[in-house]
């Protein structure tokens, strides 16, 4: 089982074309202790091998394969070919993504429990794959046939009702927005330029209004009120503490995705408070 000594408790989500040999390295030195593919890489990307042989310990995870872009045969031959070399440090993060992208989207658990079952038959351990989950009946399938959970946009308060659902062994690691900025009503024109695309997804807007958040919040560009919920902003400190509020809500491992242009300046200036606040 991925643990969160394997994955550190703080990682870094960005889409994977962001990420170079270079810039994983420095984040490896810098004490993140995973770095997770975004934006839906493809199963047979050939980055993969790149990013793990620049760094000496860090965990790489895909964030997320799509089940179905990505056929579960190459799925399984990346992750047997990725833990031959480099044992241990690549958890295969799948999911379904969205309705509003996919044509074929049709009975998503379904699909993730028959990849699932191809990846039972193709060897690939559920210790070392973990599954998007936000709602309850796919969490649950990520508990009983992977390491856990991997929601996105998400707040504490789902942090803490996932903990309650799954109990105290599965893996939750949410992935978490920053903009490093003191300014709030610049910081939140930043995350508004991200977030309004999320807001035509049904799948968070669903999960989002079961925490209290409603159409006013919910229409684009989304209220302030949202937008800190979802995107820390502010001092170093402050955005440190706004993620390990994950953490404290029942988090093995929160992912920072920083919003803004190159994300390295952040995650540099981020990386000591954070180091105080999960030592």
């Amino acid at each position: 089982m991925v643990t969160t000594q394997e994955l550190g408790k703080i990682g870094v989500w960005q889409a994977y074309s962001v990420f170079t040999p270079e810039s994983v390295r420095e984040l490896e030195q810098l004490g993140y202790g995973t770095v997770w593919l975004g934006a839906s890489p493809d199963a047979s990307w050939d980055g993969y091998d790149a990013l793990l042989a620049a760094t000496d310990s860090l965990t790489i995870g895909s964030s997320i394969v799509n089940v179905w872009a990505s056929p579960s045969a190459e799925a399984a031959e990346t992750f047997h070919r990725l833990d031959d070399k480099y044992p241990g440090r690549f958890v295969l993060g799948i999911g379904a993504g969205h309705r509003e992208h996919t044509a074929d989207y049709t009975k998503p658990y379904d699909a993730l429990a028959a990849y699932l079952d191809d990846l039972d038959a193709a060897g690939v351990p559920q210790s070392q794959r973990a599954l998007a989950a936000l709602g309850p009946r796919v969490a649950k399938l990520a508990r009983d046939r992977t390491a856990g959970a991997l929601p996105y946009l998400t707040v504490p308060e789902h942090t803490a009702a996932l903990r309650e659902q799954l109990g105290p062994h599965t893996l939750i690691a949410p992935e978490h927005k920053v903009v490093f900025d003191t300014d709030p009503d610049r910081a939140r024109a930043t995350a508004r330029e991200t977030l309004g695309y999320y807001l035509g997804l049904s799948n968070y807007t669903a999960n989002l209004r079961s925490y209290g958040f409603g159409d006013d919040d919910l229409t684009a560009p989304g209220s302030d009120r949202f937008i800190d919920a979802v995107a820390a902003h502010g001092t170093a400190e402050q955005i440190a503490d706004r993620l390990t509020d994950h953490l404290r809500a029942g988090a093995d491992h929160v992912a920072v995705q920083v919003l803004g242009g190159d994300p390295l300046p952040a995650l540099r200036a981020l990386a000591p408070a954070l180091a105080e606040r999960t030592k």
